[in-house]
């Protein structure tokens, strides 16, 4: 393996990485802001309120994204072991 394989492998994982975790981090981003407008809006200041709604929301995007991951990374495994083309 040449340096340039190796670079090409590790900027390809770590890209793998970031597309896979960016539905669940975006929900989450985008239940936190919608908390945190709603306590805002209302002048609800609980700390608690937005853990429960963010771990909903971000368990129903991980089940619903689950065959697109799944899918990325067999392809993703299959290329690796099946050797640098």
């Amino acid at each position: 393996m040449t340096m340039d394989q190796a670079v090409d492998l590790v900027r390809e994982s770590f890209t793998l990485m970031l597309v896979l975790s960016a539905p669940v981090l975006v929900a989450a981003v985008v239940i936190g802001l919608l908390i945190s407008l709603f306590q805002a809006v209302t002048q609800i200041q609980e700390q608690t309120l937005s853990f429960v709604p963010k771990i909903v929301g971000m368990v129903v995007v991980a089940i619903v994204t689950t065959p697109w991951v799944a899918t990325l990374l067999i392809e993703y495994s299959k290329r690796m072991f099946g050797g640098m083309d």
